[in-house]
């Protein structure tokens, strides 16, 4: 064998290395076989500025809706909650969709679509990231900025950041 085809099948063999390597960084496809459940509660805010006597304000559910499958079978159910002191929560309730590299729930103004027409949508208007998903499974909560302008906002995607796709959405509407 020449020294030419060695050093050639040896460059191969370094690309190819290079590449698998970024790829399973990439995809980290084993994440598709790991779920990470988070149980919540929701959270409870005390107002410290209301009289002992006062009954204590409970939180309330402004908006409301499901999720559908997108990119990722997807159920579950999504709440915009007003708490006690004011602030304002996204609770994912009964979250079950698959694992995924940079998942994160967005708050956006798109409209939630059935099938890929909704894939892609979420992230093209007005949309904020209320963090990184926690888990693939279970109920968790994400705090909402207060200085948002909720009226401008109209659904909850389980949005992969990498992949710029929806996992699933769901449409809030008023509770």
């Amino acid at each position: 064998m020449g020294r030419v085809r060695k050093s050639l099948i040896v460059g191969v063999l370094v690309v190819a290395f290079a590449g698998a390597g970024f790829g399973l960084y990439w995809f980290q496809p084993w994440k598709l076989w790991q779920d990470e459940t988070v149980e919540e509660a929701l959270p409870v805010a005390v107002d410290t500025s209301a009289p002992a006597t006062e009954k204590e304000p409970v939180p309330l559910t402004l908006a409301r809706g499901e999720l559908i499958s997108h990119e990722h079978d997807t159920s579950g159910s999504v709440r915009l909650v007003r708490l006690t002191d004011g602030t304002h929560v996204v609770r994912l309730e009964n979250l079950d969709t698959s694992n995924g590299p940079d998942l994160r729930v967005l708050l956006t103004d798109a409209p939630v679509k059935e099938g890929t027409a909704g894939w892609r949508v979420f992230d093209d208007g007005r949309h904020i990231s209320l963090g990184k998903l926690k888990g693939n499974k279970g109920s968790q909560n994400y705090a909402v900025p207060a200085d948002l302008d909720l009226t401008r906002y109209s659904s909850v995607s389980i949005w992969c950041d990498r992949f710029d796709v929806s996992f699933g959405a769901a449409e809030l509407r008023e509770a």
